[in-house]
C-alpha cells in the first residue's frame, strides 16, 4: 500500500465529511441536553411529575426502536444524502413544535414521534462511514464522530441555562426558546447535507482518480474478506448471536448515558447552585469524556483490539456512578460523574468498530440499524428507573447505584462474550 496515499486519501475524505457529520450529531444531542435543562422549568409549568418526565424523555426511543431498521433500509436505496436530509428536516420542525407541548398528553406524542423522525441518522451514519473509511481507521474516526456527544452536553450546558434566561421574551417561557432554538439549526443544517453530502467515493469530485480507486480496492477487498462465511442477508444478521450481544452492551451503556444525561441538571441542582452555575458545573464531566472517547479511540486502534478496552471503559462508567452515588450531593459527586463520562463516552469507538468486523452490504445495514435499536431502548429504561427510584427513595443515590449496574453487567458480557476479530494483520 502506498502510505502517501492512503494518508493523503483519508484526510481528504475526513476534511470533507466529518465536519458536517459533527454538526449534524451536535445537533441530535442538543436535544438531550435541551430536555435535561427544559426540566428545571418545564416540568412545573406543565404538572409533569418526576416519573411524567422520565416516561416521556424515555419514550422518544420506542419511536426510535421502531423505524431505526427500516430507516437504514431507505437509506441503502435512495443514497445518505437525500435520506439524511429527509431525517434532519423532520426533526428541526418536531423540535421546534415541542415549544407548544401544553400537558402530559403532548409531551408522550411528541417525544414519540421526535423519536422515530431521528431514528435512522445515527445507524445511517455509522453505515456510511464504512462507505467511506478502511476498517484501520475506524476506532479514530468513530471517536471523533463521537465526540459531539460530550461536545453537545458541555457547551449545552452553559447555552440552555443563558436560554433559559430569555424567560417572558416575546410571551414565551425559557424552556420554549430551548426547543425553538435547537430546532431551527437543525433544518438549516438539513439543507446543507442535500447540498454537499456525497453517497459514495464515486460522486467525490474532489478526489482525484488514484485517490478514488485506491479507495474503492481497498473498501472492496474488506467487504470480501468480511462476507467470507459471515451473514450476507439483513435476516441472517438480525438473528446473529454477536449482534444480539452487542445489542445488550449497547442497551446497557445507553441506559447509562442517557438515564445520568437527562437528570444530571437536577442532580447538581440538589447541591444549592444557581441555574447558572448548575450549567457549569454539569459541563465538567462532558469535558471529561471528550478526552474519554479520543484517548480510547486512539488505544483501540493503536493495538488494534476492542473487547479489553470496551470491558475497561464500561468498568470505569460503573465504578464512577457507583462512588456518584455513594458520595451523594457534593462536589465530590461531581469528580466521580466526570470519572463515569470518560467510561461512557469511551466505550463508543471501541463499540462501533466492532459490527463492521463480521457485517457488510444489506447484513451491515440491518444488524447496525438494530444494535442501535435495540439499544436505544436504554434511553427509555434509564431515565424511566431513574425517574421512578428518585421518587420511591426521595434522592438519587439508589438510581446511581442501578446505572452502575447496567454497566457492570455489560462489561462482563463484553470479557466473557466479545470473541471476535477484525480481518487483517
Amino acid at each position: 500500500m502506498d502510505d502517501a496515499l492512503a494518508g493523503r486519501t483519508i484526510r481528504r475524505v475526513f476534511l470533507r465529511l466529518m465536519p458536517l457529520l459533527l454538526a449534524s450529531y451536535f445537533l441530535v444531542y442538543s436535544d438531550r441536553v435541551g430536555m435535561g435543562f427544559a426540566a428545571l422549568t418545564m416540568n412545573k409549568d406543565l404538572g409533569l411529575s418526576a416519573y411524567d418526565y422520565g416516561l416521556g424523555a424515555g419514550l422518544f426511543f420506542w419511536g426510535y426502536a421502531l423505524l431505526a431498521v427500516p430507516s437504514n433500509l431507505v437509506l441503502v436505496k435512495v443514497g445518505a444524502r437525500r435520506w439524511i436530509f429527509c431525517i434532519m428536516l423532520a426533526w428541526g420542525i418536531l423540535s421546534v413544535a415541542m415549544a407548544w407541548i401544553s400537558g402530559p398528553t403532548s409531551f408522550l406524542v411528541l417525544r414519540l414521534l421526535l423519536g422515530a423522525a431521528e431514528a435512522g441518522f445515527f445507524p445511517g451514519v455509522i453505515l456510511y462511514m464504512t462507505y467511506w473509511f478502511p476498517a484501520t481507521y475506524r476506532a479514530r474516526i468513530t471517536a471523533v464522530f463521537m465526540v459531539a456527544i460530550p461536545t453537545s452536553l458541555a457547551i449545552g450546558a452553559p447555552v440552555s441555562t443563558a436560554i433559559l434566561e430569555l424567560n417572558g421574551a416575546l410571551g414565551l417561557r425559557g424552556w420554549q426558546w430551548l426547543f425553538i432554538l435547537e430546532g431551527i439549526p437543525t433544518i438549516i443544517v438539513a439543507g446543507i447535507v442535500l447540498l454537499y453530502l456525497p453517497d459514495r467515493p464515486r460522486d467525490a469530485r474532489w478526489l482525484n482518480d488514484r485517490e478514488r480507486t485506491w479507495l474503492d480496492k481497498v473498501l472492496a477487498s474488506e467487504a470480501l474478506a468480511i462476507s467470507k462465511g459471515q451473514p450476507s442477508s439483513m435476516w441472517r444478521a438480525l438473528i446473529d448471536v454477536r449482534v444480539l450481544i452487542l445489542c445488550f452492551i449497547y442497551f446497557c451503556n445507553t441506559s447509562t448515558n442517557l438515564g445520568l444525561a437527562f437528570f444530571m441538571p437536577q442532580i447538581v441542582a440538589g447541591m444549592g447552585l444557581a441555574e447558572r452555575q448548575a450549567g457549569l458545573i454539569v459541563a465538567i464531566p462532558y469535558v471529561v469524556g471528550i478526552v474519554g472517547i479520543l484517548f480510547w479511540g486512539f488505544v483501540s486502534d493503536r493495538y488494534n483490539e476492542r473487547r479489553i478496552s470496551l470491558t475497561l471503559t464500561l468498568l470505569v462508567s460503573a465504578a464512577g456512578l457507583a462512588a456518584a452515588g455513594w458520595l451523594g450531593a457534593t462536589p465530590a459527586a461531581v469528580v466521580a460523574m466526570s470519572f463515569a463520562a470518560s467510561g461512557i463516552y469511551g466505550t463508543k469507538p471501541p463499540f462501533w468498530s466492532l459490527p463492521s468486523t463480521f457485517l457488510t452490504g444489506s447484513a451491515a445495514a440491518g444488524g447496525i440499524a438494530m444494535i442501535n435499536s435495540i439499544g436505544n431502548l436504554g434511553g427509555f429504561f434509564g431515565p424511566s428507573i431513574v425517574g421512578w427510584s428518585r421518587e420511591m427513595s426521595g434522592g438519587f443515590s439508589a438510581s446511581l447505584y442501578a446505572l452502575a449496574a447496567f454497566a457492570l453487567a455489560a462489561s462482563a458480557t463484553t470479557f466473557l462474550a466479545v470473541r471476535w476479530k477484525r480481518p487483517g494483520p
